[in-house]
């Protein structure tokens, strides 16, 4: 529960915590501000779908293939190199674009360089949670917990400058201060992450060859397809992360713009949403304990999604929005915290990265997707028809814990837990990692 030496060093898992806090703040001004800089400057929302396409394919490419190179090269090294690709992309397009030289596949190659990068960076920094949390003395519960509010915590600050600062100095400055975003980011994990031996580079994995990274990835795969839990959460949350993308990417900010008045709305609402979530996610922390997991999970997760939908389809105004907005952020919140506990209750620390990679590929799979259907759709089906589409196929993905009985397995693996001699997983199992 300490260093070798019998000290609890809490420096470390600070320091992850704070990077991803800049992260989290980063990423909610580049969900906002680059499809309202593609409306702004192209007027199309079938462009911010194609942007927003390339900007999450290559998420799936470098999950699915990524897992075994973090071990090898190092959850430090990735970490930061991955930033210092992301912080050039994206502060790339707006001073291409004031020089007169950002094509429209100049955007694309940029978004999609980002979106290769980003994956990598993410995955180091959480398969590092369980190891910082021993560090520091600090019970994996309470850590994956502060993890994921501190995320939303910052993605809800994040989220009301963007809209603050595209009304005031533009979209192209929000992407900027983004760029800075990524430099802070890797200068607090390159730092705070010194010496810290689960972050260094893995001295007993085999030479690196064609066949032995095949062999790894088909053991992260292997992992996952054994467990029908992970199988079922992993399916649900791919269909909500690709309507989701569609939702942030296209169908709001195309909302926003044309009925609820401007940019400022649209990050007023992100921020409510994520305002909710942190709510949930330390509302769960204190009494979660006390419920089900599945219990939980099943009524948040109806929350969650389909509300936002029908609400933003039937409704013409920020008010009625807003008000799901909090209730649907709320709701998300005790989503993270519960897949992540039962993720890291099962997964051994030498499979971690691999089964995270693959995990984050799944789940990610149906993202690149969700946009660009999403902006097609607002051409041809209109803004109404689209939300409420989208939002049937959110609605049918989030009954499957009521329907499938895979879903079961979730509270039986907090009962292996609190009996003394047995395993932490499911039975006949094992686990990964969605983001919900």
């Amino acid at each position: 529960m300490s260093t070798p030496g019998g000290h609890r060093d809490r420096r470390p898992l600070v320091a992850v915590l704070a990077a991803n806090a800049v992260s989290a703040s980063g990423s909610s001004l580049t969900l906002i501000g680059v499809p309202w800089f593609v409306l702004q400057t192209t007027g199309s929302a079938g462009r911010a779908g194609v942007v927003a396409f390339c900007a999450t394919l290559p998420i799936v490419v470098s999950a699915l293939i990524g897992g075994p190179v973090i071990d090898r090269v190092g959850r430090r090294r990735i970490s930061v190199g991955s930033d210092a690709v992301c912080g050039l992309a994206v502060a790339a397009i707006p001073l291409l674009h004031h020089a007169g030289l950002l094509a429209f596949w100049l955007l694309c190659a940029l978004m999609a360089l980002g979106g290769l990068a980003h994956t990598p960076g993410a995955s180091a920094r959480y398969v590092l949670l369980p190891d910082l949390a021993r560090r520091s003395g600090t019970t994996l519960a309470r850590a994956a917990g502060v993890y994921d509010a501190v995320s939303r915590g910052a993605r809800m600050t994040g989220a009301a400058l963007a809209g603050v600062l595209i009304a005031v100095t533009g979209a192209g400055n929000v992407l900027l201060i983004d760029g800075a975003t990524f430099a802070v980011s890797a200068a607090l994990v390159a730092t705070g992450l010194r010496g810290v031996r689960e972050a260094r580079p893995r001295r007993d994995a085999p030479p690196v060859s064609l066949r032995g990274y095949r062999a790894e990835l088909r053991e992260g795969y292997a992992y996952l397809a054994r467990t029908r839990l992970l199988l079922a959460m992993v399916a649900m949350v791919m269909l909500m992360n690709g309507t989701d993308q569609g939702w942030n990417a296209v169908l709001l900010p195309v909302h926003a713009e044309r009925n609820l008045g401007g940019a400022s709305q649209l990050g007023l609402l992100t921020a409510l949403f994520a305002a909710g979530g942190l709510a949930g996610a330390l509302l769960y922390g204190l009494i979660g304990h006390r419920f089900g997991r599945r219990t939980v999970f099943t009524a948040c997760v109806l929350l969650c999604g389909a509300p936002r939908y029908a609400v933003a389809a039937l409704t013409g105004t920020s008010a009625p929005l807003a008000v799901t907005m909090v209730v649907a952020g709320l709701a998300s919140g005790t989503l993270n915290p519960i897949l992540t506990t039962v993720i890291y209750e099962t997964v051994p620390d030498a499979l971690r990265s691999r089964v995270a990679g693959v995990l984050t590929a799944g789940c990610e799979l149906a993202m690149p997707l969700g946009g660009l259907a999403a902006g097609l759709l607002v051409q041809s089906a209109g803004l109404r028809g689209a939300l409420l589409m989208v939002g049937g196929v959110y609605l049918l993905a989030t009954l499957s814990p009521l329907v499938l009985p895979a879903w079961k397995d979730m509270d039986a693996t907090a009962v292996s837990r609190t009996e003394p001699g047995r395993p932490c997983a499911v039975p006949g199992a094992r686990t990964p990692h969605p983001s919900a």
